[in-house]
């Protein structure tokens, strides 16, 4: 089963290079699954019909305690949260829409099963949304573990969300709005202490944070480098002489839409890294309920940092952002070896171009 693959280690997938299937595999064995007890999941942009709901709703007519966190505000997806909230109820799962006045926007499936007369608690955390149409799409982290303090972390999560308790002594999680943002500031300041040695690489969607991009621009004026790949709104302005002269900032256009979120700090040769649902924005990071990840696996750390370098190589799909705000194409110098990144990881993870 799934079960015994996680419990051999953590498994790191990268969407749409690499399938969603295990996810949903994961979620029709819980379902199916008599030492199973319980399902929590958050439900942000997923529909009403996705194998995901079907799988939660069949797990609750068997009996199980499912438990289902919806985003009723999740943009242009209202009338279809609304749907899916009553679809999930008929069958008998109990459905919360989170805190009053953030915004649920976490990717968690918390699974509880029996196990040689104990109870061992499975994780799954993403950086997208539970939607089979968006994973092929779409370019995501999906991590699953059974690592203890990850699964205490995200049930204390969850029983704030449903309103049973309060999120306490978090562990290995970073979570938004309460230590996300902090956390962040305080690993890019690590970095700028460290100077010339300093090394940070951030791929998001946007970065509009003013606290964050001080804090980056300090750190290039420190000596750190740091490269940033930004799909979207950047207001960071990258080789600004005496500002952000060690800053370069890059956005990846091609087949799939690029929304992965991964930030990966070198901390002297011992590098961390976290994936993340959140963006470096003011609402991700202070106004809605947000988690950031540690991938701690020596192995997958270095599969990380080998698709940000792949991303940094591109030399065909990648706009680089001026000191002025405006953006160039990268083409490959005469006799350059040409660089897609989409196509590298396709045929790096699936060996099929």
């Amino acid at each position: 089963t799934i079960f015994d693959a996680i419990r051999k280690r953590p498994i790191l997938l990268h969407h749409p290079f690499q399938n969603f299937s295990p996810v949903v595999d994961l979620m029709r064995q819980a379902a199916k699954d008599p030492q199973v007890l319980a399902i929590r999941q958050t439900l942000y942009r997923t529909g009403a019909n996705s194998e995901i709901v079907e799988a939660l709703a069949d797990a609750a007519r068997r009996g199980k305690e499912v438990t289902a966190v919806v985003e009723l505000r999740a943009r242009f997806s209202e009338a279809e949260n609304l749907e899916l909230a009553s679809r999930l109820q008929e069958a008998g799962v109990i459905v919360v829409y989170g805190v009053v006045g953030y915004k649920t926007h976490a990717k968690m499936i918390l699974i509880v099963r029996r196990e040689e007369g104990r109870l061992r608690r499975y994780v799954h955390l993403g950086t997208g949304n539970y939607h089979a149409v968006n994973a092929r799409l779409y370019t995501d982290y999906s991590f699953m573990t059974c690592d203890e303090s990850i699964g205490d972390d995200v049930n204390k999560l969850f029983q704030q969300l449903t309103g049973m308790g309060k999120a306490l002594k978090i562990k290995k999680l970073f979570h938004a709005p309460f230590t996300l943002h902090k956390r962040l500031l305080s690993l890019i300041e690590r970095e700028t202490e460290l100077g010339g040695k300093g090394r940070i690489i951030i791929k998001i969607n946007a970065l509009t944070e003013i606290q964050l991009i001080k804090a980056l621009y300090r750190a290039s004026q420190a000596g750190a480098k740091v490269d940033l790949i930004v799909r979207g709104i950047c207001s960071l302005r990258p080789e600004v002489p005496g500002l952000s002269d060690n800053i370069r900032v890059r956005s990846i256009v091609g087949r799939f839409l690029e929304h992965t979120r991964a930030y990966y700090f070198g901390n002297d040769g011992k590098p961390e890294v976290y994936c993340s649902s959140a963006d470096c924005m003011e609402r991700n990071l202070l106004s809605r309920v947000e988690t950031a990840f540690p991938i701690e696996d020596p192995e997958l750390i270095a599969r990380v940092r080998e698709d940000l370098d792949t991303y940094l190589a591109d030399n065909c799909q990648s706009w680089v952002l001026q000191p002025d705000g405006g953006y160039i194409q990268n083409q490959p110098a005469e006799g350059e070896e040409r660089v897609a990144s989409q196509l590298v990881l396709l045929e790096r993870l699936t060996g099929k171009s």
